[in-house]
């Protein structure tokens, strides 16, 4: 179904919009060209790894369906070009001091907020987005910049071990670089997530050949642009582009460790493929996320966490809320309330701070959201608001939509949706709502809204998901850029954030030294004295709880 047909929603045509539009809103943003001129989009595009003649695709923009940039594409031979430059600057990068490294990382963050008009620009362009919404990857960039510039040092010290024997054997643990890590990252979200994986994985030492989408890869450039000013070797960091089935599995047949973020099909055939050259990977994957909502939560505060957790990026956010749990006790009077809310948002597609909600980003999504909600109206669901695409507002708009009554059989009730959609359900009790929860083969991320501390903790401790936020959506978890994020069952492999978001891309090495005795029979002791003096020792160890 192309943009803008409504064949399979012939009651669009009768009833009024639920969700409103920014004033003027018929005065559609015209023309991205003032926010991002042909000579600034050149220049990004002139530093990907592309060969002399490359092919080419047309880059539209979500919100007008104007176009972007004619994107060139890299071949497995510019692939492997990239991979032999960043090798060949990653050995005096990774023998650099580290707090030269953090260095770095402290000139970009200042750099990501002093650009931040221009980021704003080419990220609304690029994905569809609203400003505010483009302001959160701007915002988790600098914040990983600024933590592993201040923390680096410490995740990466040697660390000291008891020896075999205590005080004559001397271990040291020391973390080396991976070498070159490909990483490879999602439209949705171009900035941080690049920034995320690629900026830990800098600082620990080692080179880059990073892979952005197709559809945002300019915003991906213009950071590493952007850690170029900062200091950064510009041959370390190595960008190219393609679909992602010609590059990807080009990247992962050169890289040393690599870093994925996309959906759990493609995702197992990351893992699969890794795991055939012996290299490790991280996988951050889908997500059906669910809120709970208990009885004595402040509604006032729920509500609006709702409204973020559902709609921030248009729902295209792999941790964003798809699933809604309310109490029984205040099911009616929650419902009520939140669909009021959600009617009231404003859909925009201009470069400013007017829209509440943007737009979807490609074609292939809007059909996949519109397909969701259409089987499961047809199968019994109820619309209470939303449930439609919005071709006035622009060519991939669709409506801030709420469900009642999806149910096991409808793709919407498993499935991720990946946009502007969330059911919603009502439970009795604690037990059935965190078995409700837990009936996903996805466990990434997971809201809980309640007054009572113990009561939060215990039920966070109960639910199969590997960030779980009390009386917030998704940015307490996510946005904690010191503590480390990522999934369970379907949702992926692997953290990224604080130290195991650096640790990923080391190696430990252990050096051990022995001083004054080996570890072998000496002093004259046969074997037969050594075994029993040696076991003697393991016995005296353990009474003096060594570790």
């Amino acid at each position: 179904m192309t943009a803008g047909d409504t064949t399979n929603a012939p009651e669009a045509a009768q009833e009024q919009p639920t969700t409103t539009t920014v004033p003027g809103q018929a005065e559609r943003l015209e023309s991205i060209r003032p926010f991002l001129p042909r000579e600034f989009a050149a220049r990004l595009v002139d530093q990907l790894t592309v060969g002399s003649n490359p092919q080419s695709v047309e880059i539209v923009a979500p919100l007008t369906g104007e176009t972007i940039v004619e994107l060139p594409q890299s071949g497995p031979g510019d692939v492997r070009h990239a991979f032999e430059k960043a090798r060949a600057a990653q050995a005096a990068w990774a023998a650099r001091p580290v707090g030269e490294r953090c260095a770095v990382l402290r000139r970009l963050h200042d750099l990501l907020l002093d650009n931040s008009e221009h980021l704003l620009s080419l990220l609304q362009v690029e994905t569809g987005k609203t400003r505010l919404h483009a302001f959160e990857e701007i915002g988790v960039s600098a914040a990983t910049a600024r933590h592993y510039a201040h923390s680096a040092r410490g995740y990466l010290r040697p660390r000291h071990k008891l020896g075999v024997l205590p005080i004559i054997t001397k271990v040291t643990e020391y973390r080396q670089p991976k070498g070159v890590v490909g990483v490879i990252t999602p439209w949705n979200y171009p900035l941080a997530l690049a920034a995320m994986d690629i900026l830990p994985a800098l600082v620990a030492g080692n080179g880059v050949v990073h892979k952005p989408d197709n559809q945002t890869a300019l915003s991906g450039v213009y950071l590493r642009q952007l850690a170029v000013q900062a200091g950064l070797p510009a041959e370390l960091w190595q960008v190219v582009t393609g679909d992602g089935p010609v590059t990807g599995p080009a990247v992962v047949d050169h890289a040393d460790y690599v870093a994925f973020t996309g959906s759990t099909r493609t995702g197992r055939q990351v893992a699969q493929q890794a795991a055939g050259r012996l290299i490790g990977c991280s996988l951050e994957l889908g997500g059906k996320n669910a809120m709970i909502v208990f009885d004595d939560a402040d509604l006032d505060k729920t509500v609006s966490g709702a409204i973020r957790g559902c709609y921030t990026s248009a729902g295209q956010l792999c941790i964003s809320i798809e699933r809604m749990y309310v109490h029984h006790a205040v099911y009616d009077q929650f419902v009520d309330r939140f669909v009021t809310e959600v009617k009231a948002l404003k859909l925009g597609s201009t470069l400013d701070f007017a829209a509440d909600v943007g737009s979807l980003t490609n074609t292939k999504q809007l059909e996949t959201v519109t397909q969701q909600v259409e089987d499961a109206r047809i199968k019994g669901a109820h619309v209470l608001a939303g449930g439609r695409r919005r071709p006035d507002v622009g060519p991939l708009f669709y409506e801030p939509t709420v469900l009642t009554d999806v149910a096991a059989g409808m793709t919407l009730y498993a499935e991720e949706t990946f946009g502007p959609v969330v059911s919603l359900y009502r439970f009795e009790n604690e037990a059935e709502v965190v078995q409700a929860a837990n009936d996903s083969r996805f466990g990434l991320s997971a809201s809980i809204w309640t007054r009572d501390t113990k009561r939060a903790k215990e039920a966070a401790l109960r639910l199969h998901s590997g960030m779980v936020n009390v009386n917030e959506a998704y940015a307490a978890a996510f946005g904690s850029v010191a503590a480390a994020t990522g999934g369970m069952g379907d949702s992926g492999l692997g953290r990224r954030s604080g130290a195991e978001g650096i640790w990923r891309y080391t190696e430990v090495q252990t050096v051990a030294r022995q001083t004054v005795l080996p570890i072998a029979p000496s002093l004259g002791l046969g074997p037969a004295r050594y075994t029993k003096y040696l076991g003697s020792a393991l016995r005296l160890l353990k009474i003096l709880r060594v570790r």
